[in-house]
C-alpha cells in the first residue's frame, strides 16, 4: 500500500497520475498547505524539507519528485524502461534533466524572491524563461529524433506525466505573461500530451483535483 500526502494541482500530482496509471493499491490524505500544515512536526517528520510531495511506501517514506518516480519504475513495470534495458540510460538521462533543469527552471519562474531580491526579479525571470524555452526544445527535439519508447504517443510513462504537469503549469498564466507557455509551442511532445489526456488515470486524477480533462495541453 502507498500513501500520497497531496495538495491538489501540486507536485504531488505527477505522483498521483503514476499510481493510478499503474492502479496500485493506494491511499490519499490531504495536506492543507494554506492552514499550515506543510510546517508541522508530524509533516516535517515525512519530508524534513517541509515541501511536496511526501509517498509511504513498503520501504520507507520517499520524497523528492524525481527519486519517487524512479523508485516506483523500479517496482513496477511498464511506464518506464527496466533496469538493465538497453534504453534505460536515456531515459535516466532526460529524467534528470527535467527534474534539475527543467522543473528547477520553472521554479525560478514561478518563485523568484526565493533565489533573487524584487530589483533583479524581472531580470530573473526573462532569463528562467529563455532557458525554459531552450530545455524544452532539447527535449522536443530529441522526442522528434528518436521517437524513445518511454516518451511516445503509443504508450504512457512516468516521464510523460512529469513533463505534463510541468507544462501544464506553464500554461496557468495569461498569454503575454512571462510564465506563459503552452504544448503547442513543442510539437513533438505536444503529440505525447495529447495521448496521455486520453489515458483513463487522467480523468480520475482531473476529476478529483478539480482539474481539466485537457490537463496537459489546454489546461485552463
Amino acid at each position: 500500500m502507498y500513501v500520497l500526502h497531496f495538495s491538489p494541482d501540486s507536485a504531488s500530482t505527477i505522483v498521483r497520475l503514476v499510481l493510478e496509471e499503474w492502479n496500485l493499491p493506494r491511499s490519499y490524505r490531504f495536506i492543507d498547505r494554506d492552514g499550515g500544515a506543510l510546517n508541522t512536526p508530524e509533516y516535517r517528520a515525512l519530508n524534513p524539507a517541509g515541501l511536496i510531495p511526501a509517498l509511504e511506501t513498503p520501504d520507507g517514506v520517499m520524497f523528492e519528485t524525481a527519486a519517487i518516480l524512479l523508485y516506483l519504475s523500479e517496482r513496477h513495470p511498464g511506464l518506464a524502461p527496466a533496469p538493465g534495458s538497453p534504453d534505460r540510460a536515456a531515459f535516466l538521462k532526460w529524467l534528470f534533466f527535467t527534474s534539475t533543469n527543467i522543473h528547477q527552471t520553472l521554479l525560478q519562474l514561478f518563485y523568484p524572491d526565493r533565489v533573487a531580491g524584487p530589483e533583479a526579479t524581472p531580470e530573473l525571470m526573462r532569463l528562467a524563461r529563455a532557458r525554459l524555452q531552450s530545455q524544452l526544445g532539447m527535449l522536443d527535439a530529441m522526442v522528434a529524433a528518436e521517437a524513445p519508447d518511454w516518451l511516445s504517443p503509443e504508450k504512457p510513462s512516468i516521464l510523460g506525466y512529469y513533463i505534463g504537469v510541468l507544462v501544464h503549469w506553464l500554461a496557468s498564466y495569461d498569454p503575454g505573461h512571462p510564465s506563459y507557455f503552452r504544448s503547442h509551442e513543442f510539437p513533438a511532445l505536444h503529440k505525447v500530451l495529447v495521448a496521455l489526456e486520453a489515458r483513463p488515470a487522467v480523468a480520475r486524477v482531473a476529476k478529483a483535483e478539480a482539474l481539466k480533462v485537457t490537463l496537459f495541453t489546454d489546461p485552463y
